[in-house]
């Protein structure tokens, strides 16, 4: 069975769906089997972002009992897979959010990890991948109203008794201005297990409908993100020592 990892944050425009599909590709060239939820109904953007916004089946269609989930999954040119929402505004009607679980757990027999793009804030479609989850990532930025309502999604995951496998700060630039990662972590009690720094690859790859991770493999953030995959996937991360250090070592 996959692992089923939720990406919330609280609060929209933080880079959520930027590092589900990012951590979802870099697992991906981790030799790992991948699935993509956009479980984002009303504003989903992962089919966009990946060049697809337009597809026969989405999520929306399995879940109104039009189609099987295994007719929504569409793979990436990457090797990656998605599921996507309808981005039509037809599709925007009422839902059983008891089914995304179910839904969720029937992905998790075919493949290794399910990663979600949940909604942002606490609607039924929200606790219902909550639900189904086996382990939450929380995303943020390092500013005080990003960071207040990843608080939120902290403590709601916690109420449910689920597990916060950590928080993924974006967009940082190590400025003065910004809340410092200690006091990030202090407040949502919680690990950090990645800082993806602010960089334009980000907005390029945008632009190029695709992962950074795939259009600037070397940039800054693409690094971080493969790091944080392999963190994920248990690999043990090494600390990189400077030149003065190695040698104060020998």
């Amino acid at each position: 069975m996959a692992r089923i990892i939720i990406i919330n944050s609280g609060k929209g425009g933080v880079g959520k769906t930027t590092t589900a599909i990012n951590l979802g590709a870099s697992l991906n060239k981790l030799n790992k089997e991948v699935i993509i939820v956009d479980v984002n109904l009303n504003t989903p953007n992962i089919g966009l972002q990946l060049g697809a916004p337009i597809v026969p089946v989405t999520l929306n269609h399995v879940l109104k009992g039009k189609a099987n989930i295994e007719d929504a999954i569409y793979e990436h040119s990457s090797g990656t897979k998605i599921v996507p929402s309808s981005l039509s505004i037809k599709e925007l009607t009422k839902f059983n959010t008891k089914k995304i679980s179910e839904i969720l757990k029937k992905l998790a027999t075919l493949c290794d990890y399910v990663i979600v793009d949940s909604a942002a804030g606490f609607g039924e479609e929200v606790i219902a991948v909550f639900e189904a989850a086996d382990e939450i990532i929380i995303v943020t930025n390092p500013e005080m109203p990003a960071v207040t309502d990843a608080l939120k999604a902290v403590k709601v995951a916690r109420q449910m008794g689920k597990e916060v496998n950590g928080v993924i700060v974006t967009r940082h630039t190590n400025a003065k201005y910004e809340m410092p990662l200690s006091s990030i972590k202090s407040m949502l009690e919680s690990q950090i297990i990645g800082v993806v720094p602010e960089d334009k690859a980000v907005k390029e790859a945008l632009n190029l409908r695709d992962a950074v991770c795939h259009t600037h493999p070397r940039s800054k953030a693409s690094k971080k993100y493969y790091e944080i995959a392999r963190k994920i996937s248990g690999e043990k991360i090494e600390e990189r020592q400077g030149f003065l250090n190695r040698l104060l070592g020998l």
